[in-house]
């Protein structure tokens, strides 16, 4: 066969230890059982085809023998080494100006998340800076951000608005989002989270009825006209911010657009918030480590993902989430880094490993948190999350015999990860 009839493909990653499926069977989540041993193949190699998307994943010599002849634009020899799905951070603030180190240092001290929003600091002090911000400013800050993620084997984030609190900052920090998903190789989810908190001198029922009446309509008309795509509507659903009657009304209204409910709930104090999810058909809630038990088993029943975040307990000292009560009740568990100025973390190995640790998930429950659940809580686990046939090829390659290096050497990840791959084609190589 002359080259002129080679079929050209874009990547084939060959002779990997292990090639981490997570999924083989078309699963959108993974809950009880199927958790305990996720699909992985030993001496594998994966094909991405020029359209991004895999080709074919399983053994080696099978590969090798249906793609024989063929051409690659790049071949990684990958012995010795595991392949994993690309990571899905499924909660972060990412678009803000203004650092707020000296608040971790009032945290140490003793000073409670309340009690810093209440001087004025928190979301407050974060809002007033990315308001006088440029949009260019900003659209360099987040940039950066989302390079620290990537190097850290995030390829799909999940991106709040939320520090602009009126109609014109919020769209500055969409427009921002916008522009990184147009311009940047990384997949992002675009959420709405204008009711973050109260602004200065409002009612939360104030506040709610700005964002219905004003916010929401321009929101809509901006994304009927293609300027904006956004994927989800976000509420911090908390004592002394929205209650469960303004929180209900906002998410109804996002609903009513199209866009999905994927909000905060159950963190400082318990509000219900679990089961006014469930009832609304949302996607995820994130936080719940004041969830009830009504409230776990209202979302095992609906569906809708629990985002547990390991970093928020550990910096704020609060209460751990009750993930092993969400995973025994079927509850389907994703994880988020919450990167923002109050939880600086960009890296979820960090956070599978902090999952372990601090919330008795099993490494195997982690990744799959990390990536197939985090894809679903996103509503993109059929396209992302896991290394099947059809899926966006999204890949990490660690240089270690086992996949549980990646949880197991804590904040070693720079060290681990040899190559990031999105679509197949590298975006980041050690």
């Amino acid at each position: 066969m002359t080259s002129s009839y080679r079929s050209s493909h874009r990547l084939l990653l060959e002779n990997a230890q292990q090639v981490v499926l997570v999924c083989a069977h078309g699963e959108r989540f993974l809950t009880g059982s199927a958790l305990r041993s996720l699909a992985v193949l030993e001496g594998a190699s994966l094909v991405v085809g020029t359209d991004g998307l895999i080709k074919a994943v399983g053994p080696a010599d099978v590969i090798q023998r249906q793609f024989f002849g063929e051409t690659f634009e790049e071949r990684i020899d990958c012995s010795g080494k595991c392949i994993l799905p690309g990571l899905v951070d499924a909660h972060t603030h990412p678009v803000w100006a203004g650092e707020r180190v000296h608040e971790f240092a009032m945290k140490l001290a003793g000073a409670s998340y309340m009690d810093i929003h209440q001087a004025g600091g928190g979301i407050n002090f974060t809002v007033e800076h990315t308001r006088q911000a440029s949009e260019e400013d900003l659209f360099c800050s987040f940039q950066q951000r989302l390079q620290c993620m990537m190097r850290t084997g995030t390829t799909l984030v999940e991106c709040k608005s939320g520090y602009g609190l009126n109609l014109e900052t919020e769209l500055k920090m969409l427009r921002v989002i916008e522009r990184a998903q147009r311009e940047l190789p990384l997949s992002l989810s675009a959420t709405y989270c204008g009711a973050h908190s109260v602004p200065k001198g409002k009612t939360a029922m104030e506040a709610a009825d700005d964002i219905i009446s004003c916010h929401l309509p321009r929101l809509n008309e901006l994304i009927r006209k293609g300027e904006l795509h956004v994927d989800n509507i976000d509420v911090f659903c908390e004592k002394g911010v929205f209650d469960l009657d303004t929180t209900r009304k906002i998410l109804e209204g996002g609903k009513e657009m199209g866009l999905q409910v994927n909000f905060h709930g159950d963190e400082l104090h318990p509000m219900k918030a679990a089961e006014l999810g469930a009832e609304l058909g949302a996607q995820a809630i994130s936080h719940l480590e004041e969830v009830s038990d009504e409230g776990i088993a209202a979302m095992a029943a609906a569906r809708c993902s629990a985002v547990l975040l390991p970093t928020t307990a550990y910096m704020l000292r609060l209460r751990q989430p009750r993930a092993r009560r969400m995973l025994d009740e079927g509850v389907i568990v994703a994880l988020g880094s919450d990167f923002n100025p109050n939880a600086y973390c960009f890296s979820m190995p960090m956070v599978m490993h902090l999952a372990c640790v601090n919330m008795r998930l099993s490494m195997p429950e982690a990744l799959a948190a990390a990536t197939i659940n985090a894809a679903y809580a996103l509503g993109k686990s059929h396209t992302h999350g896991s290394l099947e046939v059809g899926k966006q090829g999204d890949a990490i390659i660690i240089n270690a015999s086992r996949w549980e290096h990646l949880i197991y050497q804590f904040g070693a990840h720079h060290d681990l990860i040899d190559y990031v791959i999105v679509k197949g084609k590298v975006i980041y190589k050690k």
